[in-house]
Formats: C-alpha cells, structure tokens, sequence
C-alpha cells in the first residue's frame, strides 16, 4: 500500500518532491528545508482548484502542486517530535508518506482544507514511526498507551511531578489527566523508563571468563519449515479477508468494519444516527455480514 502511494506521484524534475522521498544526512537535511520554505503556500481557492483536478482527473501536476505546498507543515510537524530519538530526516520522510496518503483520500467537497485533513495523516505516520523505532521492542499498541507515551511527560509538568518512579498517587492524578487507566499509564511510565539492554553486554562483568547475555540465551527458536508456514498462513488468511470483505455490501462492509475491525469500536448508536436506522437493526446488520464473511472465508479454506 504505502509503495503504492510512494509511486502514485511520478517525481523526476520536482526537487521538492524528490526530496520528499527521504533526507538521509544533514547537509541534506538543510537543504531540503531551505527548498520547501521556498515553495509558496496555496490560497484556499487554488487549493480547492488542485485538489479538485487531482481528484476528477488524476491531474498529477496539480497532485505535486497540491502536496509540495504543504511540505513545509510537515517539517514544521516533524520539529515537534525531534526529541522521541528518531532523526528528524526520518520524521520527515514518515510525515510526507502520511502526506501522500492524505492525497489519496482527501475529497474537497466536504469543506475542509487541505491540510486540516492532512495534518491527521502525517501525525499518524510520524507516530508510528516513533512508535515502531524508539524501543527495540514496540512501546505502544493501543490507542490509550499511545496516548500515554506521547503525553506522559507533558502530564507530569502540568500536574508538578518530578518523580520518575510514579507513586500510586501520582499515577492517578495522570490517568484522570489523560483520561486513560491507571494500569495503561502505570505500564507505560515503567516502559519509558526503562532502558534497553545490548544482548552484546558481558553478563558477569567482572569475569574473566564472562560471555555476552547473547552466548546465554538458550535458542528456542522454531523449525524455519513451521515459521515459513506460519506466514504463509497469514498472508493467506488476510488475502481472504480482504477478498470477501470487498465482497459485502457497503453499508454491510462499513459497519462490520466499524463495530469488529477498529479501535476504538463504534456504538450502535452512533452507527444508527449515521445511517438513518435503529441500534437493533445495525447490530442485525453486524451480525449478518459477519456470518457471512465467515462463511465465505471457511468455505475458501475448506475448498
């Protein structure tokens, strides 16, 4: 999907968009942001005017105009996370994917500008990225520990705490803060504050004899036959999931997907409002394409 997107935009003359590919070092760096500060920012009739030709006709020059005038946002939104330890030319290149994604979906006759819409998309790469790199095992997974780990520090200064080793107190003057459990912030404080250890360390300092924790870690590792397997399983089930779930009915795809395949999950009733009909007639709705996903998708396994 994301190479899809990268590609979307064929880049050969266009500095700026060529740059938003990836800034790899700091002389680079600089120059990029030299570049995109150059590019003038679009009123919200040229704007309407690109987003609307790249649309109806997949104009790629008003697609280039449309996401290098807003080049310079994700710099600025880049700026804001250079102290999560990820490179800022790294944040960079994320944002512009999330910007690019933001192409792909933005539909201006909803009303909204351009990058009020994109700055979702941008966010949502940069977080992930931070998310997915910052420790060597990954940080955060739900939505509440997400907004833990990118607000825990501004939490503690707003409430004055110092400390780093959170009392019972203190962790839930923070949850009540962030409007998240206690649990998520206590696990996540721990997280953060833990440091990773090399497995390339001596395990007895000390010794003269003393191996690395690595030499002492016993190898549970699978059969590479049952890995490979394994992926090919997954890969498999997820193709048949995408399948069939094209496969419903609109209104049918989009409240399964909403009710079993997001988080947070949808209410019934905001679903109801959404589409003009009662609570119990969304979850008939939910239940129906759902037996018939799962049958379809036994069905093609069975076969």
């Amino acid at each position: 999907m994301k190479k899809q997107i990268k590609n979307a935009l064929p880049v050969q003359t266009n500095t700026s968009l060529v740059a938003a590919r990836g800034v790899s070092d700091e002389s680079g760096l600089a120059q990029y942001i030299q570049t995109v500060q150059k590019i003038p920012i679009l009123t919200a009739e040229e704007e309407y005017e690109y987003a609307t030709q790249w649309v109806k006709n997949h104009d790629q020059n008003a697609g280039e105009k449309l996401v290098a005038s807003h080049l310079r946002m994700v710099v600025s939104v880049a700026y804001d996370f250079k102290n999560y330890g990820i490179p800022v030319g790294d944040l960079i290149a994320s944002g512009n994917m999330g910007l690019m994604q933001a192409l792909q979906k933005f539909d201006p006759e909803k009303g909204f500008r351009f990058s009020t819409y994109a700055m979702f998309w941008v966010r949502a790469e940069i977080y992930e990225t931070i998310l997915n790199n910052w420790s060597i095992v990954k940080i955060g997974t739900s939505a509440n520990q997400k907004r833990v780990f990118f607000n825990l520090a501004r939490a503690k200064r707003a409430l004055g705490i110092m400390d780093n080793n959170l009392s019972d107190d203190q962790t839930k003057q923070i949850a009540e803060y962030l409007a998240v459990p206690e649990n998520d912030v206590k696990r996540m404080a721990t997280r953060v504050g833990a440091r990773d250890v090399s497995l390339n360390a001596p395990a007895h300092t000390g010794d003269e004899g003393s191996t690395d924790i690595l030499s002492n870690l016993p190898d549970n590792r699978s059969n590479i036959e049952d890995s490979l397997e394994r992926i090919e399983f997954r890969r498999r089930g997820y193709e048949m999931l995408r399948k069939h779930l094209d496969a419903l009915p609109e209104r049918d795809r989009e409240i399964l997907k909403a009710r079993r395949l997001s988080d947070p999950v949808a209410t019934l009733e905001s679903l109801s409002q959404k589409y003009g009909i009662s609570r119990e007639r969304v979850r008939q709705i939910e239940e129906r394409a759902y037996k018939k996903l799962r049958d379809a998708i036994l069905k093609e396994a069975q076969g």
